[in-house]
């Protein structure tokens, strides 16, 4: 299959990579030609632009990192919208579901179906092929990509309303973004009381308390030092205030969210956007005046 892809960073690449090795050509574009390079050299070949990759292929694909790039990439100036051949746009991205109707009715008018399917699993997911791919768009369509998406891991069809994967999206990143902030409170607080980090971490992974931070983040990554887990503290934030939008939209509570948004948001604002999301736990050291940290 030919198979155009816009966004070929640490996500784009590994996805990219499978979907070569399974046998399907590839038609790439990003702004980084460092990317670029790296894609070229498995065999992908190069475009100029997002219309360019949809001149030349029927199926486009998107790994982008902010709602805003999408529309730009999608409907914008020299974006995927121009192309003469394209038919179909999947969207990998995490954009929220009132982004994912508006880029599915500015495509539409062009005759081009949006397929909403964003993932979950991480850069080591996406390299493993193990990644959680949520998918949400007209079922013909759906049809067509099933084997590539396939290819990059387990396939979850959501429904066919634009922005419904959006919506499953943001409940999952919702549940780790608390997860982390959670445990980042919890730790801190064991260590401050003498605990020791690695016996604490064993202890809750063997009980009730157990989730996906103190199974494999805080382990990996935190209680190492390296911060270094692979997913930016202001790409969490991002997903976050797109929950907090949606929850807000549909009228539901969301005081919890709230309050993991204010974690997010301080960890921002004193660590930084493009740390590691795993330094969540920083402010609260600095706080408490205490390390994480493990032999």
């Amino acid at each position: 299959m030919d198979i155009g892809f816009v966004g070929v960073g640490r996500m784009g690449f590994h996805m990219v990579r499978r979907l070569i090795e399974a046998g399907h050509r590839l038609v790439v574009h990003d702004t980084s030609t460092e990317a670029l390079a790296r894609v070229e050299a498995l065999g992908a070949s190069r475009a100029a632009s997002p219309a360019d990759v949809a001149d030349q292929v029927e199926t486009v694909l998107a790994s982008l990192p902010t709602p805003d790039v999408v529309l730009a990439v999608t409907a914008g100036p020299g974006g995927i919208s121009e192309g003469k051949r394209v038919r179909r746009f999947v969207d990998l991205s995490t954009t929220g579901a009132q982004m994912a109707a508006r880029t599915a009715e500015l495509l539409r008018a062009r005759g081009i179906a949006q397929i909403d399917s964003p993932v979950s699993g991480g850069v080591g997911g996406a390299e493993k092929g193990t990644l959680a791919v949520m998918v949400s768009g007209p079922a013909a369509d759906v049809a067509m990509v099933e084997p590539a998406l396939a290819v990059i891991g387990r396939v979850f069809k959501v429904g066919d309303r634009p922005g419904a994967a959006q919506t499953m999206k943001l409940i999952n990143n919702y549940l780790s973004a608390t997860a982390m902030a959670a445990t980042a409170e919890a730790m801190v607080m064991g260590v401050k009381a003498g605990l020791d980090p690695l016996l604490m971490l064993d202890v809750i992974n063997a009980g009730s308390g157990r989730n996906t931070a103190s199974q494999d983040k805080y382990p990996r990554a935190v209680v190492t030092g390296t911060f270094d887990f692979g997913f930016a503290t202001g790409l969490m934030l991002k997903d976050v205030r797109l929950c907090l939008d949606e929850a807000a939209a549909l009228g539901v509570p969301h005081d919890i969210m709230t309050a993991v948004g204010r974690a997010w948001q301080t960890t921002q604002d004193e660590i930084g956007a493009d740390n590691d999301f795993t330094t969540v736990i920083k402010p609260l050291e600095r706080r408490a005046g205490v390390q994480v940290r493990g032999a």
